[in-house]
């Protein structure tokens, strides 16, 4: 099980931290972020439930924007907006 980080089109990017729990899927989130410009968007993917509350408040103590939020059966994709 690897964390996969692809890029989708310009400046829209894919982390795939599925199988992980936390705080890998923040770690490797904000890893993620450092690496993209600001403007650029980033879909992260997870199942680890708690791992959603430590991505939004990591996202707002960085002035980072999550654009939107999907949770289907046990599946996570956030899409953040890097600011």
């Amino acid at each position: 099980m690897a964390i996969k980080f692809d890029k989708k089109s310009d400046g829209v990017y894919t982390l795939d931290c599925q199988g992980y729990v936390c705080p890998h899927p923040q770690i490797y989130t904000k890893k993620m972020l450092e690496k993209i410009h600001s403007g650029d968007v980033l879909e992260v993917m997870f199942d680890n439930p708690s791992s959603s509350e430590s991505i939004t408040d990591m996202c707002s103590g960085s002035g980072n924007e999550i654009i939107e939020k999907n949770v289907s059966d046990g599946k996570y994709l956030f899409t953040i907006k890097k600011g």
